[in-house]
């Protein structure tokens, strides 16, 4: 099994990307194979082609699990993984993968983002999003039981879907 976290930060090296390898290695046992820093990517994102991009997106077709982790801004994933995304087939960009959106944010008040709004985007683009999304609270993911509980919860269903 190949996993790989795509983070959708505008700042790298973020507490969402910290989260989403958490995710990673607390659903499979171990580190993600990969970690996309979509702000890494840079002016690439803004048009098609871009060989650093291709190979990113390249990655994440190849996994078996990918975890797509946004901050939530203005009540919704970044635009910053919106262009990430935009760079996938519909339908078909994601066909095989199992697509796990994970948000963080200051408060309670938007945790339904992941499922609202970043979850129906996996599946558009063929992502098999069987699991629920994931809100964490950004302060206090690291200290919390939010993240572990999910886990050990639905591991089992990531490693019956990935033929793990």
């Amino acid at each position: 099994m190949t996993t790989t976290v795509v983070a959708g930060n505008p700042k790298p090296a973020s507490r969402t990307l910290d989260a989403g390898e958490r995710l990673a290695e607390a659903l499979t046992g171990r580190p993600a194979d990969h970690v996309i820093d979509v702000v890494e990517l840079g002016p690439g994102l803004l048009g098609w082609g871009d060989e650093t991009v291709t190979a990113a997106v390249e990655t994440v077709r190849a996994s078996s699990l990918a975890i797509f982790a946004s901050p939530t801004f203005k009540a919704t994933y970044t635009g910053l993984l919106k262009l990430f995304l935009d760079q996938f087939a519909g339908g078909t960009g994601l066909r095989g993968v199992v697509s796990v959106p994970l948000m963080l944010g200051a408060g309670p008040g938007h945790a339904l983002a992941p499922d609202l709004l970043l979850k129906p985007v996996l599946s558009e683009l063929g992502g098999t999003c069987a699991l629920p999304g994931l809100y964490l609270v950004d302060s206090t993911y690291t200290e919390d039981s939010v993240l572990t509980g999910y886990a050990q919860r639905w591991a089992p269903t990531v490693a019956a879907l990935t033929g793990r």
